[in-house]
């Protein structure tokens, strides 16, 4: 499926509304074949939901959009009622908070599938018989980027409890590229993306020139060896690298390396979904917080590149500058763009503004109908769980 979700046509979508829910079903499988099915067998971590309850809220979503036609996320937009008589009880992610999702005495993992299924196929029926304009297509759109993030979602938490991945889903570390640098003359940049040529997120929007002073850029990310020269030259134990805010986490973690590092003779040996492994020299250093990726650049005297300078490069397509092996954290503070309207997904955006940190690019676990330069992802700053690392910049 060689195409993006944002320009993808009724049949393109069909197929992947399809391929999502597969693939969606495939790890939640691999959760229930690990005893997580039950809601109360799940670790209640403020960085995971109950994976039954991830299932069942991206069909609701799903059905909340499409199914019952929801011009907003408030409460009262839907047409109709849920499927599932306690649908919107359940389900809805704005009105359930995240540490009762443990405790809702949800249906079985039987039931939910049904749903599953039942609310796919009234999609994509529903999709047989709608335009092909962006407004028309929109609300699928949504709801497979919604699911196709989830999904991903589901790797983090994965990754988080020890549950392996399904036969024939990669995990292998993306392969090295050559290590260096690019030089970049800077120029103004069209930073953002404008509505009228397929699906925009509300964060990107409005498009609007940026000027971008020339720069240097990392041509990849900082690697496993790179980033345990830091650690060997007591990088943890020198608080001149680090922010306040980083001190504190660092504290509050008792982190002497990322959680999912320790030493093992000659070699750092790790723990990845569930299975042990030794860590490759040149691969991207992964499962790093921002204030770990900051405390690195300051010791490497070198800083993290701001959105617009990572945006500019992706932009450009040099030849030896790659993106796209894991999510890339900034120096920029996750903000709306002049001109910002949120969209009928109010909190996709909004609530978040501020006390996030921007984070560019995509991780090998990113559905490459997902991938784009202009895609902007958002974490807080201590956010280790995620498949994420850093490059570094300079003038």
């Amino acid at each position: 499926m060689n195409f993006s979700f944002r320009t993808a046509t009724p049949a393109e979508l069909a197929g992947a509304l399809e391929d999502a829910r597969d693939y969606t079903l495939a790890l939640f499988d691999r959760f229930s074949d690990a005893g997580l099915a039950d809601p109360v067998r799940v670790p209640p971590l403020a960085v995971v939901n109950p994976p039954l309850w991830e299932l069942g809220h991206i069909a609701w979503f799903a059905e909340w959009y499409i199914l019952r036609r929801a011009t907003s996320s408030a409460p009262d937009a839907a047409e109709g009622h849920s499927l599932l008589t306690k649908g919107d009880d359940w389900f809805d992610s704005n009105t359930v908070p995240h540490n009762a999702r443990w405790k809702l005495g949800l249906p079985s993992a039987g039931q939910i599938k049904t749903y599953c299924h039942e609310v796919l196929d009234r999609v994509l029926d529903r999709l047989s018989q709608a335009g092909d304009d962006d407004a028309a297509l929109y609300p699928y759109r949504l709801a497979l980027a919604h699911e196709d993030m989830h999904g991903e979602a589901f790797f983090y938490t994965m990754q988080t409890l020890g549950v392996p991945l399904p036969q024939g889903i990669d995990a292998r570390p993306p392969r090295p590229w050559a290590e260096g640098e690019v030089r970049f003359p800077g120029g103004t940049l069209q930073m953002g993306s404008s509505a009228g040529k397929g699906f925009v997120f509300d964060n990107e929007r409005q498009a609007h020139p940026t000027y971008v002073p020339s720069f240097v850029m990392d041509s990849t990310l900082v690697t496993n060896e790179q980033f345990a020269e830091f650690i060997a030259d007591g990088g943890y134990d020198r608080p001149q690298f680090w922010s306040r805010a980083g001190r504190e986490w660092l504290m509050r973690q008792e982190h002497s390396a990322p959680r999912d590092w320790e030493r093992e003779g000659r070699h750092w040996r790790c723990v990845r979904f569930g299975q042990p492994a030794t860590l490759a020299p040149h691969d991207p250093v992964r499962h790093v917080s921002l204030y770990e990726a900051q405390a690195y650049c300051m010791w490497a005297e070198r800083r993290l590149p701001t959105e617009a300078e990572w945006e500019y490069a992706a932009m450009t397509g040099h030849p030896a500058w790659h993106w796209g092996d894991l999510w890339e954290w900034t120096c920029s503070p996750f903000e709306p763009y002049p001109g910002f309207t949120a969209d009928a997904y109010r909190e996709y955006s909004a609530p978040w503004f501020h006390s996030h940190q921007a984070v560019r690019g995509a991780s090998f676990a990113t559905r490459g109908r997902m991938r784009s330069p202009k895609y902007r992802n958002f974490y807080m700053p201590e956010r280790n769980d995620v498949l994420i690392g850093f490059r570094t910049c300079a003038l």
